[in-house]
Formats: structure tokens, sequence, C-alpha cells
């Protein structure tokens, strides 16, 4: 077959590339940088909700980042290379800290006021759901991972997929650049509510443009990946033998394709109210510091926006966790050496949860005064989607039953994502209930219920599969010792962080609070927390110092292996392509002859057998 290896200049083949392999390698780098960015964010808010009131101790925030950006930078000679990006990122990182730090509307003599905070807590969250979690789990691994699994040459729409990324790319930097813009950045939550964010500072319009662009790279990616998946399948891969990490993907797709348009209309709609005067979000009487609004200006509702914020926020809350369960899925089956349990059970479970997504996202909104009746059906449709949830979750326990089990670092990180998830679950439920939720709404247990999701959880399943599929970008692995070393370190303190959360938030502590509650005579029992969470935040960074080493250290130290170091089943580990070095995928077209999970099948002189072989 064509293999496409004809000469190429390295903007062409690096920077403006059409493989989905190396677009799937720019989301990964760029998104890990993001997501990096995005915890530093909180490490900073740590330490205002720890000691409120105190200087800032901005060298030992600034001098780490500074001191690895110029030890990868310089590593191997200045040589252009992962390595020197990630370093001069890191650099540009700590000057940029240094720079919004040290501004007087940020932190007067090194004291961090209330709105610098707000501006640290909106583009935490941001960065971290729509520029680091959903590129790294969709971007990324989906990219470079999907066409391998179904045995295409490449994506669909080459061209379309390069687009994608650099919408991607463009919406990020543009609120990076919110920081330096009079005002500061966005200040008014993630979720950027009306009629606050309506009258918020320069910041927040470039907030609303970089989604324009985040929501346009989506949509670009869905069309794609749906369309790769539904026409590129190998010979022999019918839908009920694709793997089901294809599967999440698959479905993931749908959900940004169908939540996101909603989502960008309404940010276009807000962007006309803060820029053309119009007052989509903005209510009639409204006063502003003792002003009223123009006589002009109102006639609109601020729970229209929250209506089509939520309708993508909770499918997103999908896109989140899909891919993630497919990772897991992947690792448990190869380190068990035994077919998933249930796979039939798992696609179709997972076929209901994006159906059911559609249809929950209103108990975000109890508190707005819709009426029992509605209350109602948002009560019970959030208790139905938890069932396929618990088959998906109760599969993968199951899976494990009998099996031959391989402990490895990809392993211990899918396996911690079980209960992890499985906690973020159950503490959802009484926010799902209409009833709890007076009381739990907008406190932390909020805050800790949705970490457990995402962080233990969903970034739990996405370093499984870094540590899992870096044989297949480098022909070696990961060191092991390092690997477990981050894991541990990563367990430990997580639940350090975010199980105190979920007391603080029992205890009525709201979330937002710049001084972590510090004035609110209920919260004086829980307030020691802050100071033991925040240990936890900074114990967390050190110890993705070793996935960091890990990562570049292996890519000239790691153990050489062959093309299937894992003896995997899937069609990805039988492609030519490691490393990534050529556009195309296999040296002749695959053909299917079976499931995706054939381990210890009685019989059989091996305990696997690939999908490709008769």
């Amino acid at each position: 077959m064509d293999n496409h290896q004809h000469h190429e200049s390295f903007v062409k083949k690096y920077i403006f590339s059409q493989d989905h392999k190396i677009i799937g390698i720019q989301y990964g780098i760029t998104s890990l940088l993001f997501l990096l960015f995005g915890f530093y964010l909180v490490t900073v808010m740590r330490w205002q909700l720890a000691y409120p009131m105190e200087a800032f101790p901005l060298e030992r925030f600034v001098y780490p980042l500074l001191g690895i950006g110029v030890i990868l930078l310089f590593i191997r000679g200045l040589k252009i290379g992962i390595h020197s990006v990630v370093g001069v990122s890191l650099i540009l990182l700590a000057g940029v800290s240094w720079y919004v730090a040290t501004r007087d509307e940020n932190m007067p003599n090194r004291i961090m006021l209330p709105e610098f905070y707000n501006q640290l807590g909106a583009m935490h969250g941001t960065i971290m759901v729509f520029l680091g979690v959903v590129p790294l789990a969709v971007g990324a691994f989906g990219n470079y991972i999907v066409p391998l699994q179904i045995g295409a040459p490449d994506m669909a729409f080459p061209k379309l997929n390069m687009s994608s990324y650099w919408c991607f790319f463009v919406g990020g930097v543009t609120m990076l650049v919110s920081f330096f813009v009079p005002g500061g950045a966005a200040n008014s939550g993630w979720t950027s509510y009306p009629p606050l964010s309506d009258i918020a500072t320069t910041g927040q319009t470039l907030w609303l443009l970089g989604m324009v662009f985040l929501i346009t790279s989506s949509l670009l990616g869905s069309v794609n990946f749906i369309i790769t998946i539904v026409q590129l399948r190998a010979k022999g891969l019918s839908f009920m033998r694709l793997p089901f990490f294809v599967w999440t993907q698959f479905v993931t797709s749908f959900l940004l394709l169908l939540a996101f348009p909603p989502l960008e209309a309404a940010g276009i709609l807000q962007l006309m109210d803060r820029v053309a005067g119009t007052s989509f979000f903005l209510p009639s009487g409204l006063v502003v510091s003792g002003d009223p609004l123009p006589a002009n200006i109102g006639g609109g509702t601020p729970l229209l926006w929250q209506h089509l914020f939520w309708f993508l926020a909770h499918p997103e809350v999908y896109v989140l966790i899909l891919p993630a369960l497919g990772i897991v899925a992947e690792v448990i089956a190869n380190n068990t050496r035994k077919p998933l349990w249930g796979y039939k059970s798992l696609v179709y479970a997972t076929i209901f949860l994006g159906f059911m997504s559609f249809i929950v996202w209103a108990h975000h909104m109890f508190m707005t005064g819709m009426g029992s009746t509605i209350n109602a059906f948002f009560q019970i449709t959030t208790m139905i989607i938890s069932i396929p949830s618990i088959v998906i979750l109760s599969a993968m326990f199951l899976s494990l039953y009998g099996g031959s089990i391989r402990i490895n670092t990809p392993m211990l990180f899918a396996l911690a994502f079980l209960p992890m998830f499985g906690i973020g679950g159950l503490t959802g439920l009484p926010l799902g209930l209409s009833t709890s939720d007076i009381h739990l709404h907008d406190t932390y247990y909020v805050i800790g219920h949705f970490h457990y999701v995402v962080a233990p959880g969903t970034i739990f399943a996405l370093f499984a599969g870094i540590y899992y599929w870096y044989p297949k970008l480098t022909k070696r692995k990961m060191n092991e010792a390092l690997g477990k070393i981050h894991f541990w370190g990563s367990f430990v303190a997580m639940n350090v962080i975010f199980f105190p959360m979920l007391i603080q938030g029992l205890a009525g502590v709201s979330r937002r609070l710049y001084d972590g509650g510090q004035t609110y005579a209920h919260a004086q029992s829980v307030l020691y927390l802050n100071e033991v969470m925040s240990i936890g935040a900074w114990s967390l960074a050190f110890f993705q110092m070793f996935f960091i080493v890990n990562l570049f250290l292996s890519i000239k130290k790691g153990k050489e292996v062959d093309d299937n170091p894992w003896e995997a089943t899937t069609l990805d580990w039988a492609a030519t392509t490691s490393p990534p070095l050529a556009h195309g995928n296999f040296a002749q077209v695959p053909e299917v002859y079976r499931g995706p999970y054939e381990y210890s099948v009685p019989g059989s002189d091996k305990d696997f057998i690939p999908q490709h072989q008769q």
C-alpha cells in the first residue's frame, strides 16, 4: 500500500502535519502543558486558602519551573525536540507567573486580592477541562490510537484533523493572553454565569473567543472520528469486534457533535451582550455598583445561559469519562490475560449512557426554582443514568475475577481508577436529589465529588494510557520504578486533597471563597483541613516530577521492546509504525478474523491471539 513516504519539510511534517499520529502527539504535548499550567494555578490558590492574607512566596513557585525548564532546554545541547519545547514552555510559564503575580492589581505587597483569586479559579477550571483533559483524552489518544485500532491508514479527513488541532491551539493561547489585559483574565468561574460575566472585565471577552475556537475544534474532530470509524474499518472488523476504546471514542464524538453547538451559540450570544449592546442574558432593572443599567438594556434571562451551558456541560462529564473507561478496559483486559467480562453489555451501556447524558442537565439547576414536577423528572433521569455507569464499573471489576493479573504501572493506575471513579459517582447521587442538593449546592462537597471523577478518576486513566501506549510511540518502555513512585505518591496525595473537601462541604463551607471560609462561624471546626489539602496539592506536584523525568528519560534510556511488548491482541500493536516516522500505518492492509480480546483461549499454544491472525 502507499505509505506516502515522499519528502516533507519540517514545517509540513511536524507543525502543519496531516498525519494522525503526529497530530495526536501535538495534542498530547500541548494538552499536557496546559494541564501543567492549570495545575500550577491551583497550587497558587492553595497557598491563599491555607494561609489567607499572608505574603505569597513567589520564588518557591517560580524557581523550580525555571530550573526544570533550563535543564530540559540544555539537556541535549539546545537540539530541537519534545524536551526543548517543554523546556521553553516551562521557562515562559515561570516568566509569565512572575509578571502576573507582581502586578499590583493582582498581588499588592504579594497579598492575593479576591479578584485575582477568582481569575485563578475560573482559569483553572477552564484550562483543566477544555484545554487539558478533553484534548488529551480525545485529541491525543483518539487521534493516535483509533485509526490504528480499526486498521485505517489515517483519519478520514486529514486536513480537517490538522484544522482541529490549530483551532484548539489558537483557542488556548487566546485564553492565556487574557492574563495580560487590563483587569486580568476571566473571573466569572469556569461556568461564566451571567449577569456577572456580561459585565466582567475584558478577560471575559477573550475567554468567550477562546471557547468559540475550542468548540469549533471539537466539532471538526468529532465529525472526523465518526466518519473514520464508520467508513475506514479494516475488512472483517464489524462493530461488535471493535475494541471497547474505539466504542467509547465513537460515543464521545456524538456527544461532542450534539452538545457543543448550543454552548457555541450561547458563547456568541454572550459575546454580543458584551460588545454589541444586546441583552440576551441581562435582566431588566439590573443595578451595578449602585448605578442602574441603561433603559435600553434588559429583557434577557440569566437562566437561559444556565440551560444552554449545562446542556453541554453534563454530556461533557461523559466526554471526560468515556475515553478514560476505554483506556482502563484495554489495560485491564491485557493485564488480566482474559476477555473483558460482558463486552456487549459494556457497549450497550455506553450507548445508553451517551443518550441519557442529554436529559439530566438541569440537576445542576435545582436551586433556580424550576418547580417540583421538573425537579422530579431530572431526579429520575439522574438516578437512571447511574445504572449504565454501574454496569460498566461492575463489568470492569468482574473482569479481574479469575485473571492472571500482571501488576505494572499502567495496571496500577487502571486499578486505582475503579474505586476513585466509584467514589466520584456515589458522592454525586445526593447532588442529583433536589432535597439534599439544597444543603450541598455550591459547597466544597461539589468540588470534591467532581474532582474524584476527573482527577483520581479520569486523569489516572490517562496516565495508565500514557504508560501503556508509550512503547507504541518510542519502542521503549517507561521506567517501572519511577512509574510506581509516581503512582503511589499521586494516589495518596489526591485523596489527601479531595476527601477533606467532602467533609468541608457537609459542614456547609461554600466554594470560591478566597479566604477558604475563615470568616464563616460554622466553618471554624474544619478550617484546619485547608492546610492539609494544600500540603497534599504541593505533594502531588512533587510526585509529578517523577513522571516528567520518566517521560523524557525513557525516550533514550528506556528498555527497548518489540512492536507488541504487552502481547496484546488489538490491531494497534500490529501496526508497523513504531516509532511513527512515516505517513501510513500498516505494511499491508490488515484483515480481522476475531474479537478484540482473545486472551487465554482454550487449546491455543499461547495466551493471546491477535485480531489479524487466522
